[in-house]
């Protein structure tokens, strides 16, 4: 893809490698063994070998981290192509295991220093080793093996997801495209659409019912040989969870339902209404109900990354920089094809400090929305590049999701680029606040979800069903009519990746959402103030506790009663300024 359009020039090249041989053909883990032997029996008499032997390991951590991100990124690319798919394999199941015995050793002599005390007392190295201290506490040699299988085993979710095809009127389309049927303005179109996608996914149902029992298995016992008692609570302690605990995610759960919900329930009731209807079927929650085709904010890619750069330019030059830099670079790939795997994301590449974005664009709203999001990830990663450790720069899913999200949010002034129609810029903005409320409850259903799941790993199929329609029920509104079509609702979470693939990682998403509509708060009164809060955030990767991360953007780390009161009252309020034609 080439961009038209002149730009300034962000010069980007990898540090120069002062440990790891700068020609090193990473295939096996005989190309990278020596260094970890190195690094292990290296012996350290200074503060100044033991701080050089820190940025060596980190140097390793950078080019393993890459090695493994490319493979990844390729085989998502096209899962198409054996040898894609092996080569990322080979990593998880032959060079990962390897990697976690001498990862616990590395992390032991570290903590075991006596030159740690010296650094000890900064942020950024204090919160490091407490990191890495936990990761001591969790270490389980019987675990690397399981481990290994859980990682491999995962990833047959997305080659099952991206096989999903459906044909309508003789052209196969992925089930991405085709959800873009689901706004067409005629109802037999749309109610055909949605039959054939919920038939396609019911073909792999109790294939994907015995992937997730397997991988609920095997974690179960991943967390009993750590000493814990359930899944959950391993988890949450290896993801780092030092400002937040399982109560508070209960909180979260009742915080959302409380305040949200309704809100949802009064978009509901609009679409309701202007159908003409009492309850809504499934499949005329996304059309128009004024007769309005489905938006279009551009035709391909190259529409896309160039409307995205303009955007960006106009909230901040830098932000359009690194988009241009990623698409020098070749780090985009952005339109969805056949055998690409479902989705987006924003991979961060540790070495050369620029990321590469992945999504299946098809010309949707959504796309554009998945375009800024992962473009905040990226901001990010360019922000956090220069940080002095690869340690520094592996952020919890709560601050990292901030960048995103923000974006989507502060973008939003800028969507004339895509919507010079006024009446279209209105719809998009009305449907992107509306999407947010929407996702609250989803991401609050799927979080108590796991919760469950995890709390009862023995638990049977249809018990996992019937726990499934019980949440639902308590986030939901009473007026979509599944009649006839419980089969598909049943299994809706089918749908989300983060269940296979990376469990208890969603609840960030609604965390950093409520600190994302923060930020667009501050933004309405003090945009540049706001704006550089924003920065000097991101700048600090994960050098600091949640909390003082969101204290540094302007914001509050809160997720109570009081303060989902607060943003919800806000956003309503906004949503009706959007509705009238006032912003």
């Amino acid at each position: 893809m080439i961009l038209k359009n002149n730009y300034r020039h962000m010069k980007i090249n990898a540090p120069k490698r002062t440990f790891i041989a700068a020609d090193l053909n990473l295939q096996t883990w005989e190309d990278i063994q020596s260094y970890f032997i190195d690094l292990r029996d290296r012996k350290i008499s200074s503060q100044a070998e033991f701080e050089k032997w820190l940025q060596d390991r980190s140097e390793l951590d950078a080019v393993l981290e890459e090695n493994a991100a490319w493979r990844y990124i390729k085989m998502t690319i096209d899962t198409r192509i054996p040898e894609l798919t092996e080569a990322y394999t080979y990593f998880v199941t032959e060079i990962q295991p390897k990697l976690a015995p001498f990862e616990d050793l590395l992390n032991r002599k570290m903590m075991e220093s006596e030159y740690i005390s010296n650094l000890s007392e900064s942020k950024e190295y204090s919160l490091l080793f407490k990191r890495v201290q936990q990761d001591l506490d969790l270490f389980q040699e019987k675990n690397i093996a399981l481990d290994a299988e859980i990682s491999e085993q995962s990833q047959e979710f997305g080659a099952i997801s991206a096989a999903q095809m459906i044909e309508i009127d003789g052209e196969k389309m992925t089930m991405q495209k085709a959800s873009v049927l689901l706004k067409n303005q005629d109802e037999a179109i749309r109610k055909q659409a949605f039959e054939l996608m919920g038939e396609r996914r019911l073909q792999d149902a109790e294939k994907l019912d015995d992937l997730f029992t397997a991988l609920i298995t095997k974690r179960h016992q991943l967390a009993v040989n750590a000493g814990f008692d359930n899944y959950r609570d391993y988890k949450l302690k290896s993801l780092g969870r030092f400002d937040y605990t399982k109560e508070d995610c209960f909180d979260f759960h009742d915080s959302i339902q409380k305040h949200i919900v309704p809100l949802v329930k009064k978009i509901q009731q609009k679409q309701a209404d202007l159908l003409g209807v009492e309850k809504i079927k499934p499949w005329n929650l996304e059309v128009d109900p004024l007769g309005k085709a489905a938006l279009k904010p551009f035709e391909n890619g190259e529409e896309l990354l160039n409307g995205t750069i303009n955007m960006f330019d106009k909230i901040d030059t830098y932000f359009g920089d690194c988009i241009r830099t990623m698409n020098e670079m070749g780090h985009l790939d952005l339109e969805s094809k056949l055998g690409k795997s479902p989705g987006g994301y924003n991979y961060p590449l540790y070495e050369i400090g620029v990321p590469f974005i992945f999504m299946n664009a098809v010309g949707t709203l959504r796309d554009l929305v998945t375009m800024v999001h992962e473009g905040g990830h990226a901001i990010h990663s360019f922000l956090s590049r220069d940080l002095k450790l690869t340690g520094f720069k592996n952020l919890p899913s709560e601050v990292a999701e901030l960048a995103s999200m923000s974006m989507e949010l502060l973008s939003m002034e800028q969507w004339d680029e895509f919507f010079p129609n006024q009446e279209e810029l209105k719809r998009a903005k009305i449907e992107q606040l509306e999407t947010i409320l929407k996702i609250l409850p989803w991401i609050a259903t799927i979080d108590k979800f796991q919760h469950w799941i995890y709390e009862n790993p023995t638990h049977a199929v249809d018990e996992r069903q019937q726990k499934w329609e019980e949440i639902t029920s308590d986030y939901g509104t009473g007026l979509v009519d599944w009649n006839g079509y419980e089969q598909y609702k049943v299994r809706a979470w089918q749908r989300q990746l983060h269940l296979y693939e990376v469990p208890f990682y969603y609840i960030e998403y609604g965390i950093a959402q409520l600190g994302a509509l923060a930020i667009w708060k501050n933004s309405k009164t003090n945009h540049q103030e706001a704006i550089e809060g924003y920065k000097n955030a991101l700048t600090l990767g994960y050098t600091r506790a949640i909390p003082e991360i969101y204290e540094t953007a302007g914001i509050k780390f809160d997720f109570s009663d009081s303060y989902l009161k607060e943003i919800a009252t806000f956003v309503e309020a906004e949503l009706e300024k959007v509705e009238q034609g006032k912003v």
